[in-house]
Parts: C-alpha cells; structure tokens; sequence
C-alpha cells in the first residue's frame, strides 16, 4: 500500500496506523498516573494529556492511561476529520500528524485554524507548513512545543513527498 492509500476513516481503520499515533503522540505527552494541574490550560491533566473528567488526586494504572491515548487519539480524529472537506485525500502519516496537532491543541482551534482552510483548499504542503505556528502556550513559544511542531511538519511533509 503506498503513502497516500487510504484505510477506511484513516487512522480508525488500521491498527498498524493507529499504533504509529499512539507512539509518536505518547512520546510527545508522557504519561502521568496521577494528576497533576496543568499550568498553561489551567486544568488537571493525567496519564497522555487528557483533560476530560480529571479531578485533583485522580489515579489511573498505566493500562487505563494507554487505552485512554488510543481512545482521545480517535476521538480528536474524528473531530478533526468533521472539520476536513476531503480525509481521504490526505496521506496516513501526514494525518498523524494533524491529529497529533490537534490532539494538543483542541479540536475547537484546529477547526478554525489557517492549516484546516489550506487542507481543506488542497493545499496540503502549506498545512503542513502551518505546523510551527502553534509553538506557543499562555502566549510564551515554549521549545517543546516548537520542537514538536517541527517533528509533526517534517512527518507530515515526509508523508507528502513519499506519495
């Protein structure tokens, strides 16, 4: 299957897909048992970076924190793939890494965002492009961020220039 085959809903439809999010969005997040209050979003955050339904003392075993990153990272896939006027188009690892982008940055922005308008316009090169914008948290560019980033653009690149 080349670069730019489609699975059925992208990620969702290929386990070996889904497993190559899981390691490239995990080595990103971390993981954290326990909870621990965010800074920058001001909310409790535990085990990848999830945020919904965490509470201060919260604890969770490694297995519940890996089912909990496969499962935001389909969910935030389909959020962004409703925002998207043609998924299907866009190569699996250049996916992987808008959803790596939106997993971080909510789909609310994402949806919004330049990137999306260029996706959604054909113009994947400049979405991919629009990846090191978003380098910044409580409007400080913060270097993990930029570093991430630059990884999820030059996967995403990679992706486009493999199919």
């Amino acid at each position: 299957m080349s670069a730019r085959s489609k699975a059925a809903g992208g990620i969702a439809g290929s386990a070996a897909a889904l497993a190559l999010a899981i390691n490239f969005i995990g080595g990103w997040e971390g993981s954290e048992t326990t909870a621990y209050w965010d800074h920058f979003g001001q909310v409790w955050t535990v085990c990848s970076g999830e945020t919904r339904g965490v509470g201060q003392g919260d604890r969770y075993t490694q297995a519940e924190c890996d089912a909990m990153l496969a499962d935001g990272i389909l969910d935030f896939e389909r959020q962004l793939d409703a925002c998207l006027t043609d998924e299907d188009s866009i190569p699996v690892n250049a996916k992987i890494a808008f959803v790596s982008w939106t997993y971080n940055v909510g789909a609310g922005a994402a949806c919004g965002s330049t990137l999306v308008r260029k996706a959604n316009a054909g113009d994947l090169d400049g979405a991919c492009r629009e990846l090191p914008r978003w380098n910044r948290a409580g409007g400080q560019v913060i270097r993990g961020l930029s570093n991430r980033r630059g990884a999820e653009r030059v996967m995403c690149l990679d992706a486009l220039d493999a199919s």
